[in-house]
């Protein structure tokens, strides 16, 4: 059950955690945890998609390494049994990446949730909302990484000769064709060889849920008719393809999420 809906989430609410992972792109203007702090969903951690990742890089998003990840999370009061229930109220639907996170680094699939519409929905449906902040009490959660759930770039670049594994792109087909330049300095435009594109935006309806799971299906059959497990979500800095990622563990539940960490921040840099 990765996706609950906002009324699961309502009469569930003392009962899990909750994680606002709102994280916008940098030409937005908009700032997550500054939106956060005036209003959020009662009980909700802000998680810093910035701060919570790799910080001895000039790549987007990387995935941090093990000690500090249990740090972060310990700092945030949660425990390794805790159910957990993460939102965005992003146009790139950041909760994924946080999903994808916490089950990188071995907390329990069945217990890492993202609400389905997120805090827009929440707000839609008139739920109560707050500016109270959480207080926090410290834990000692343990983490333990799952090395199969990422890709470098040389397993990128090995895998265009064997072609083990498909990789698909979760950006818009402009950029994906190079016909529409890159947001990020100092990156060139295009795509992986070989790769297919699934823009993540034909994956989520105009109230910011998912759309069926039947749609879904369909979607990924066109690029990956066996629904395959051998699957490699890319994207610009490793955050909607966490959406890529999410919808296909939907229709295939035998499947790991796998992203290619670097994504085409690295692969198109310059």
């Amino acid at each position: 059950m990765s996706l609950v809906n906002t009324l699961w989430l309502e009469e569930n609410i003392n009962k899990v955690k909750v994680i606002d992972s709102s994280w916008h792109m940098p030409q937005t203007s908009r700032n997550g945890h500054e939106e956060y702090k005036k209003e959020h969903i009662k009980n909700a951690i802000f998680f810093d998609l910035d701060k919570n990742s790799k910080q001895n890089t000039d790549l987007p998003h990387m995935l941090t390494d093990q000690e500090n990840w249990s740090k972060i999370v310990s700092d945030m009061g949660i425990n390794n049994d805790d159910e957990i229930v993460v939102y965005d109220n992003s146009e790139v639907i950041s909760s994924c990446r946080c999903w994808y996170n916490f089950i990188y680094y071995g907390h329990d699939f069945n217990k890492v949730h993202i609400l389905d519409g997120g805090f827009e929905k929440w707000k839609l449906e008139n739920k109560f909302t707050t500016d109270e902040i959480p207080e926090i009490k410290k834990t000692n959660y343990l983490s333990k990484e799952n090395k199969d759930m990422v890709k470098n770039i040389d397993e990128i670049n090995e895998n265009i000769k064997s072609k083990i594994f498909t990789v698909v792109d979760a950006r818009s087909k402009e950029r994906f064709e190079g016909k529409a330049p890159e947001p990020r300095k100092n990156t060139r435009s295009g795509s992986i060889e070989n790769s297919f594109c699934l823009p993540f935006k034909e994956l989520i309806n105009s109230d910011k849920t998912f759309i069926d799971k039947i749609e879904i299906h369909k979607k990924f059959t066109k690029i990956n008719k066996e629904m395959s497990d051998k699957i490699v979500f890319s994207c610009g800095s490793g955050v909607t393809a966490c959406v890529l990622a999410l919808a296909y563990s939907l229709v295939n539940t035998k499947y790991t999420p796998t992203i290619y960490d670097g994504s085409w921040s690295e692969y198109g840099k310059i």
